[in-house]
């Protein structure tokens, strides 16, 4: 088998204007950057073909270390779509650099199911994650100014409650002190970075409905406290228009091509454990105006990705899926059945067996939403036909659809029975409107208590004093009605990331409330949960390097 870059290569790409062209978009609203990518203008969106079309999910089971090829399948499908005569778009998130030099080498999909050009998008792509950083960081910059100039004033701040922001896996930058080295050098303060997938300007860049809506909600970020207990925004430090500035261009959804030579919108990149985990609004509305059938991800397990997928953007953007894919694969389904991960790659028709109330967790909670769920078999090489039938045996015995895939061989072609069954499930029995989680007049802690109970299946939540004070904070503030974004491990149901399987009963510790006053959404840090991850012993960027002007070691 050929390794993701050597089929990234081989394939001849079309000019990104043709593609554009055949999915109905004009050439001259067409902003190329290169000759195989573009940004799409975001007029060109028409709210009335978004409803009239269907919007399909694609989320997974609780994932080993490995995933469970989510991205794969969601663009596999959608090529699927279009080998049996649909017009259909696949709509996902940018690659982080992080996770790319970290372990995961790419963010692209796979095999012959990739978003082109694959290079390109796992590094700089059109600029936008450099965007986010610097819009967040010059925030950081001017309010330190602020701070600064204001150090002996009445109207200086008391409590600062912004960070910084990077785009790389950096443990030692978690926890920093600035200002050092005498006061012209600024005010000594201690502070921190998150990943840039983490920044409350990623969040807003995916759900902002335009640019004057991304203006609003820069202006409304909360930076900190003043000393009379008021709360200080980008509005009050008055550089919202500038921030505004920075991001005018990362907020148009960027247009690329798969394997197949087919339309694809990615954009955006929060991750889903410690941030809502979704693609921009925009790119998907965008996906909806052009396709027929748009197909869409949410990062991790549905307890995570569709979770927020559900009851933060569907929430807020108006949209609701005809029907939602879940992906599960015969390895991660062998992992949360007892087996020891150094032999998830050998037959156990046992523990997969018992790996099956992993899947079934995630099928209840996700019909609890009112969604009609395909069960996708992500069919690995050493994957048998035993295990292959177990699991669809089951799935026939609970009464949900079940398809084999094997879009990572053969791209559109091994997606073609999924694609059938997500057609005929579209047309004879979609899914019924969303039914969320939780009320907009829950009070914040009720919000995580229902999450944590029906969702994680928790048997207790408890909360620090820190987090009972920021909750405090928040029914001062008056935005209680914000939905919830929980941040914990993507490994388990609970915040204990080697609790595998079918856990529940368990006790969940509420460690930090963020407030995300510009995005409208309260960030619930559970466990011990890191926003900006480390590196592990064997980082991916020891893999990549630049030979005979190729660049290798991405996937």
């Amino acid at each position: 088998m050929k390794t993701d870059i050597e089929i990234a290569r081989e394939t001849p790409l079309k000019k990104i204007k043709e593609v554009a062209t055949q999915l109905g978009i004009p050439r001259e609203e067409v902003q190329n950057y290169g000759k195989y990518m573009a940004k799409i203008p975001i007029h060109l969106i028409d709210d009335a073909r978004v409803k009239e079309h269907n919007l399909i999910l694609v989320t997974a089971i609780t994932p080993n270390k490995a995933g469970v090829g989510k991205t794969t399948v969601s663009i596999g499908l959608a090529l699927a779509l279009n080998r049996l005569g649909k017009k259909a778009v696949v709509a996902l998130r940018e690659p982080s650099l992080g996770p790319c030099f970290g372990m995961k080498g790419g963010a692209a999909g796979g095999g012959y199911s990739q978003v082109l050009p694959m290079e390109n998008i796992n590094l700089h792509f059109t600029g936008d994650f450099h965007a986010v950083t610097s819009a967040h960081n010059m925030i950081t910059a001017l309010l330190d100014n602020y701070i600064y100039q204001n150090r002996n004033s009445c109207i200086g701040l008391k409590e600062i409650k912004w960070k910084r922001v990077l785009d790389v896996n950096d443990r030692s930058l978690r926890n920093v002190v600035t200002g050092l080295g005498g006061s012209a050098n600024g005010v000594p303060t201690e502070t921190g970075f998150d990943i840039t997938p983490a920044s409350e300007i990623m969040a807003i860049l995916c759900l902002a409905s335009d640019i004057d809506d991304l203006k609003r909600r820069i202006g409304n970020i909360l930076l900190g406290y003043t000393y009379e207990n008021k709360p200080f925004t980008v509005r009050d430090l008055g550089v919202a228009g500038a921030i505004t500035v920075l991001l005018k261009d990362a907020l148009l959804p960027n247009l690329v091509q798969t394997t197949e030579n087919t339309a694809a919108f990615v954009h955006g990149g929060p991750f889903a454990n410690i941030a809502h985990g979704c693609n921009s609004v925009l790119a998907t509305k965008m996906g909806l105006t052009f396709g027929d059938y748009t197909i869409t991800e949410a990062g991790f397990g549905a307890d995570l990705g569709a979770e927020k997928f559900f009851n933060i953007k569907c929430r807020k953007a108006g949209l609701s899926p005809k029907v939602t894919v879940i992906v599960a694969t015969a390895q991660s389904l062998k992992l949360h059945g007892g087996v020891p991960e150094a032999d998830i790659k050998q037959q156990n028709l046992e523990g997969l067996k018992n790996g099956l109330k992993n899947l079934d967790r995630h099928i209840d909670n996700l019909q609890g939403f009112g969604q009609q769920v395909i069960v996708t078999f992500n069919r690995f090489a050493t994957d048998t036909d035993e295990e292959i039938a177990l699991v669809a045996e089951h799935c026939r015995e609970k009464g949900v659809g079940f398809a084999l895939n094997t879009v990572f061989a053969e791209g559109g072609k091994g997606g073609e029975e999924l694609a059938r069954l997500v057609i005929d499930t579209i047309e004879q029995h979609p899914s019924a409107p969303l039914k969320f989680t939780y009320e907009d007049s829950d009070s914040v802690r009720t919000k995580i208590e229902k999450v944590a109970k029906g969702i994680y299946r928790a048997g207790m939540v408890t909360y620090t004093t820190l987090a009972e004070k920021k909750m405090k904070q928040i029914d001062e503030l008056g935005i209680s009605h914000y939905p919830i974004c929980i941040a914990k491990t993507q490994y388990s149901f609970s915040s204990d990331p080697k609790a595998y399987g079918d856990v529940k009963d368990f006790e969940l510790k509420v460690r930090d409330v963020v407030i995300n006053n510009g995005a409208e959404m309260i960030v619930v840090i559970m466990g011990e949960i890191m926003r900006m991850p480390g590196l592990p012993k064997e980082p991916q960027a020891k893999h990549i390097d630049l030979v005979n002007g190729l660049i290798e070691g991405l996937s």
